[in-house]
Formats: C-alpha cells, sequence, structure tokens
C-alpha cells in the first residue's frame, strides 16, 4: 500500500492504496464519485473519462502509482471550468442524450477540448469523442450540442470581456 497525495476537483486529498488500483475504482468507491461509470474497465467505452492535469483519459487505465502530484477533474468537479456550465446547459437545451449513461464520460471530453480549443471543427469534436461510446443516441445530436455550446461559450465570454 502507498500513500497518494493528489488534487481531485480541486481540492487536496491524500489516500492509501495499492499501487495498482485503478483510479476509477479510487474514485468510486474511496470518495463517493459516481459520475465516473464503470463498465468495460479496459479502455474502450469512455463511461469513466476524467480530467488529468487538464487530459481526457480513461480512469479504468490510471493505475494509482501514478496519481502523485496529479490534478484530477471528475464530471462532478466539472463546473469549476468556464467552458463546463454552458457546455452542459446546450447539451441538456439539445436533448443530446437519452439513457445518460455515457453523458458524464462525454461532457468531460468535449470539456477537455473547449478548454483548449475555442473553436473546433466537426473533426476535433469527433476526435474528441472517438474513445466515447454512445450505444443509444447516436451522435449528430451531440454534435449539434456541441455546436449550440460553442456559440453559448462564446457569448458569455464576450458579456465578461465587456464588463471587465
Amino acid at each position: 500500500m502507498i500513500e497518494l497525495a493528489f488534487r481531485l476537483n480541486g481540492q487536496d486529498v491524500a489516500v492509501t492504496a495499492a499501487p495498482t488500483d485503478r483510479l476509477l475504482d479510487i474514485l468510486r468507491q474511496t470518495f463517493g464519485l459516481t459520475g465516473a461509470k464503470s463498465a468495460c474497465r479496459i479502455g474502450r467505452c469512455g463511461t469513466c473519462t476524467v480530467l488529468m492535469n487538464g487530459r481526457a483519459v480513461n480512469a479504468c487505465l490510471v493505475m494509482a502509482y501514478r496519481l502523485p502530484g496529479c490534478a484530477i477533474v471528475t464530471a462532478e468537479g466539472l463546473n469549476a471550468l468556464a467552458v463546463a456550465p454552458p457546455l452542459q446547459r446546450a447539451l441538456a437545451e439539445e436533448v443530446v442524450f437519452q439513457c445518460g449513461y455515457c453523458a458524464p464520460g462525454m461532457t468531460v471530453a468535449l470539456a477537455a477540448l473547449l478548454e483548449r480549443d475555442r473553436q473546433p471543427g466537426s473533426a476535433a469534436i469527433r476526435e474528441a469523442l472517438a474513445g466515447n461510446l454512445c450505444r443509444c443516441t447516436g451522435y449528430q445530436s451531440i454534435l449539434r450540442g456541441v455546436q449550440a455550446a460553442l456559440r453559448r461559450v462564446a457569448l458569455e465570454e464576450a458579456r465578461q470581456s465587456q464588463g471587465a
């Protein structure tokens, strides 16, 4: 067992775990953060997507020994990113998801994309979502939702710059 100190959703945390414990299990079992879903557990579905130092990663593939000093953001902590609230509202307004099982992972992946590129094209959006599977919605509504989110983020940033 090793002691792990890292940042989780903006808070410094420490936990004792086996070096090969999965980040996914630590999030769900130790911290009660269930936004990252436990589905395939082999990095193919994206339902466990979190941000690790700003990059979208599959929490089921991240072993505990990699966590010290890292900054982890889960779906529950996403609102700390400026792009997340308008993204989440746009996805909801576009009724992007049906069952919602893939929603947290997709939203985290999309937020990571929008944090680094405020004007991604369809190809960049598709690439950002390549590791996330949705079995019930289809991807056209997701693309529409992202486009709506981009417009919303641009409007909110324009308002903030005018008020500053």
